[in-house]
């Protein structure tokens, strides 16, 4: 995982990491930024230097290798770039590119050219394409994506930027959560009972990390991320009861 790390333990590499730890995986992780941050609120952050996060990569890529590679939290134009270019040196089998541009607020957490550099410099790399709404509106430069419709849409102009699956997840439909995949032929629609609940602090992240483990085990994408799915939702379900901090709370990955 390359990612920004999470001193409340919610969010970004340690979401990854547990997720992969509870489904048997081994986790490695590359760090982009340290956040100093809590279930109300990110306070500060310290940014890794590109050539660092580069450092880390080629560290983890040269000598233990990785049969799946996600991206989460980026934070600067020449880390995408670096990031990059060291996936295509290396081309692990799978790449899954979490678009990390907005908190679970729907804040923005990236410098405006972003939109950009993910297009030109990550899409063309990616097996899987994992934006929420707000994200997924974000890279196309549209207005907001309120309707089944318009996620349908959205995928398939993602998916015409040159990325083999799009993934548009966290549309409430009613009584349930919905996550549409697209293959470029058909789309897919991924169900769960929508929770209550304010402890979702990290879910993004759990279920890209889940997505990718699954893809490692040697799982089709479909298949990947109906588990990747549930395993998720079945986190959020078992945190429901959990009171910890006063805001958005973490999931119970175990």
């Amino acid at each position: 995982t390359i990612g920004g790390s999470d001193s409340g333990g919610a969010a970004g590499v340690q979401a990854d990491l547990k997720t992969w730890t509870a489904l048997g995986g081994y986790g490695m992780s590359v760090i982009t930024a340290v956040t100093a941050q809590n279930s109300l609120s990110v306070n500060d952050v310290a940014w890794m230097t590109p050539r660092f996060v580069q450092a880390q990569l080629e560290a983890v890529l040269s000598d233990y290798g990785a049969t799946a590679v996600k991206t989460g939290f980026l934070g600067q134009a020449q880390i995408i770039i670096r990031v990059s270019a060291l996936l295509q040196m290396y081309k692990p089998p799978h790449v899954v590119i979490d678009p990390v541009l907005v908190n679970h607020r729907g804040q923005p957490m990236f410098q405006d050219e972003a939109q950009q550099l993910y297009l030109t410099y990550l899409l063309p790399l990616a097996d899987l394409l994992t934006p929420n709404l707000v994200e997924a509106a974000v890279l196309l430069g549209t207005s907001s994506i309120d309707s089944y419709s318009r996620i349908r849409h959205a995928a398939q102009r993602l998916h015409q930027l040159g990325v083999k699956h799009v993934l548009i997840k966290g549309f409430r439909d009613g009584a349930e959560m919905v996550d549409v995949l697209f293959d470029g032929e058909r789309f897919i629609d991924f169900r769960q009972p929508w929770i209550e609940t304010e402890n979702t602090h990290g879910s993004g992240d759990t279920l890209s990390a889940a997505i990718c483990a699954f893809l490692a085990r040697g799982e089709g994408m479909e298949t990947a991320v109906a588990h990747a799915v549930q395993f998720t939702h079945r986190a959020i379900q078992q945190a429901t009861s959990w009171r910890l901090g006063g805001g958005h709370g973490p999931l119970a990955h175990f």
